[in-house]
């Protein structure tokens, strides 16, 4: 399993890097769940990172195609690995659908190696998020030609309101409802993420249900605050948890988008 750390700038981007993080991701944790950062600092953490890892990017909820296809084909012209978009507010599975393909058109114009990650939020029902169900976006991903999906929550510590409201994914879906969404999406033959509020421990617990990538933010920083800085020791202990090897800064890898199936039918989806 992959670790991937949400960074806002470029010194959280080194931070994370000298830490152990597999996937250096870009993304401004004070606009939203999927804030994208400005193209300076994207730019600036590509090249940091130069090469040394994968780096992808979060672009925001998709609203509109013709959007979403000018950002996908900025973000992959700056040798992004990953694009992650999401689609709060949108429930309708032929509108996501759409989305995701002209994200997917979009970055494909200036890039054969910039893959779209489809968003599933796990908290998808509040009134706030309204967005299509998790099981029902891995088929609008794969049928758009996504290279994966990532299941997180729209929304964050600072967005709930009571106890009951508690952000994080196992607040949102049991641990076997996250590891049969899983299943669903290794069955479509795409690449799947999870996130949302993650601890150390439980890395180990989706690492076991077969997760390819986890991603985290608020565990990576500063008393564990999701606004704080992101810390290289903190890295450092996930990535342990994470239970991957070590490796030096300066490896470079590479990264390789899995084949696809036929989709599922929709029918047979809850």
């Amino acid at each position: 399993m992959r670790l991937l750390i949400s960074v806002a700038n470029v010194d959280e981007a080194r931070a994370a890097l000298e830490g152990g993080a597999d996937i250096i991701d870009a993304k401004d944790p004070s606009v939203g769940a999927l804030g994208a950062v400005s193209a300076t600092t994207l730019r600036e953490i590509v090249r940091m990172v130069d090469g040394r890892r994968p780096v992808s990017a979060a672009l925001g909820d998709a609203v509109d195609e013709k959007q979403v296809a000018l950002a996908a084909r900025r973000a992959a012209a700056e040798r992004l690995a990953y694009i992650k978009i999401g689609f709060a507010g949108t429930a309708d599975a032929d509108r996501v659908e759409s989305l995701i393909a002209s994200a997917v058109q979009g970055a494909g114009l200036v890039s054969s190696s910039a893959g779209v990650i489809a968003v599933a939020y796990a908290d998808c029902g509040r009134p706030d998020v309204a967005s299509l169900s998790p099981w029902w976006l891995v088929e609008a991903a794969e049928r758009a030609g996504a290279i994966g999906v990532l299941l997180d929550t729209a929304v964050k510590a600072a967005g709930a309101q009571s106890d009951d409201e508690r952000p994080g994914l196992f607040m949102a879906m049991s641990e076997s409802q996250v590891a049969e969404w899983v299943r669903h999406a290794r069955d479509a033959d795409l690449t799947v993420a999870v996130a949302g509020g993650l601890t150390g421990a439980e890395l180990s617990v989706i690492r076991a249900i077969g997760v390819d990538i986890a991603g985290v933010r608020s565990a990576a920083c500063d008393r564990g605050e999701r606004l704080a800085s992101v810390s290289r020791d903190r890295v450092a202990a996930l990535a342990r948890s994470a239970g991957r090897r070590s490796w030096p800064a300066s490896h470079v890898v590479s990264w390789a988008a899995p084949g696809r199936e036929a989709a599922t039918s929709r029918a047979a989806l809850p």
